[in-house]
C-alpha cells in the first residue's frame, strides 16, 4: 500500500497530466481544422469510465495508464498509422485534410507540451522562484588545487580569468576544459575581494570505446541552492530559456551516448519515471510540478 500511495499514484497523476496536454494539443488543432475526433483516451485498452460530448467525442480513461491517444475520423486504429478506407473520403476525416492541416495537427501535440512547460515554469518562477546554485564554496577537498590556493568554505567566486561567474554550474563549465591551466579566480570573502591562482587537476575519463577525455577539477563542492523570484514578463523569458536549455542538454546527452562518451544508465522507461515521480513527490508540491514540466518537455 505504501508503494502504491508513494510511487504509483504520483506517477499516474503526473503522467496523465502530461499525456492529456499532449493529446489535447492534437485534439484542439484537429477540431479547429474541422476534423471529427471520435475518441480521446487517457490510457490504452478496455475503457474504465467515460462520456460523450456534444461533438460526438468519447472522452475516457482506459485500463492501461501508460499513455493515451486521440482517434480521429478516418483512422483505422488508435495509432493513426493507416487510413480507414470507408471513412477516409469524408470531408470531416483526418486523411481528407490538406497536407499543411495534417502537419499542424501532428505538430500540435509536442507544441502543447512545450507551451505547457513554459507556462508552468513561468508560474513557478513568479511565485516560488527559480532554483539557482550560487558560485559559493561549500567544502574544499584536502590536498586539492583549491586547498593549495587557499580557498575556504563560504568563498564566493565572482570571476575566472576576468569572465563573470553567475552560478556554480557555469564555474564547472569554465574549469572542465582547463585541466592543468593556471586560472585567476576572483574571490569575495568577508567583504574583501582578491585574486588567487588555481590550477585545475587533470582527471582522465576513459569511455567504452577507449577514448580518453581530459577533465579539469579544482576540488570544491557547492554550498546549496537558492531561489530567485522573477516578475511575470521576465519569468516567461526565463521559462522559455530554461525549456530551450533542457532540450539542448537532452540532445547533447543523447549525442554523447551515441559516440560513447556517456553511459546509458540515465535512460529509463515507465518504471524509472514511476520511481522518480514518487521520490520527487515526497519532496513536496513544487518539486513535483517542476518534474511534471520537465517530463512534458522530454515527452
Amino acid at each position: 500500500m505504501d508503494i502504491i500511495i508513494g510511487y504509483v499514484v504520483p506517477f499516474l497523476i503526473i503522467l496523465s497530466v502530461v499525456v492529456f496536454v499532449h493529446e489535447y494539443g492534437h485534439y484542439w488543432v484537429a477540431r479547429r481544422n474541422g476534423v471529427r475526433v471520435e475518441v480521446f483516451s487517457i490510457g490504452f485498452g478496455k475503457e474504465l469510465v467515460g462520456f460523450n460530448d456534444k461533438h460526438g467525442t468519447r472522452w475516457k480513461f482506459s485500463l492501461i495508464p501508460l499513455g493515451g491517444y486521440v482517434k480521429m475520423l478516418g483512422d483505422a486504429d488508435e495509432t493513426s498509422a493507416r487510413p480507414d478506407e470507408t471513412t477516409a473520403s469524408d470531408p470531416d476525416s483526418f486523411p481528407a485534410k490538406s497536407v499543411f492541416q495534417r502537419m499542424a495537427i501532428v505538430v500540435a501535440g509536442p507544441a502543447a507540451n512545450f507551451l505547457f512547460a513554459i507556462v508552468v515554469l513561468s508560474i513557478l518562477f513568479v511565485f516560488s522562484g527559480r532554483p539557482f546554485t550560487p558560485p559559493v564554496v561549500g567544502e574544499v577537498t584536502p590536498e586539492s588545487p583549491a586547498a593549495a590556493a587557499g580557498l575556504e568554505p563560504g568563498d564566493r567566486i565572482n570571476a575566472v580569468d576576468g569572465a563573470e561567474v553567475d552560478s556554480f554550474e557555469s564555474l564547472q563549465g569554465m574549469v572542465r576544459d582547463q585541466a592543468e591551466v593556471p586560472l585567476a579566480f576572483t574571490i569575495e570573502r568577508n567583504g574583501e575581494v582578491f585574486d588567487v591562482t588555481v590550477t585545475p587537476a587533470l582527471n582522465e575519463i576513459e569511455d567504452r570505446f577507449g577514448n580518453t577525455h581530459r577533465v579539469g577539477l579544482v576540488g570544491i563542492s557547492r554550498s546549496g541552492v537558492e531561489f530567485r523570484r522573477s516578475n511575470p514578463g521576465m519569468a516567461v523569458f526565463e521559462a522559455t530559456s530554461e525549456t530551450v536549455r533542457m532540450v539542448t542538454a537532452t540532445l547533447g546527452a543523447l549525442g554523447e551516448m551515441i559516440v560513447g562518451s556517456r553511459g546509458t544508465e540515465e535512460l529509463g522507461g515507465p518504471l524509472r519515471i514511476a520511481q522518480m515521480s514518487g521520490t520527487i513527490a515526497q519532496d513536496g508540491l513544487v518539486p513535483a510540478i517542476w518534474f511534471t514540466a520537465v517530463l512534458s518537455i522530454n515527452l
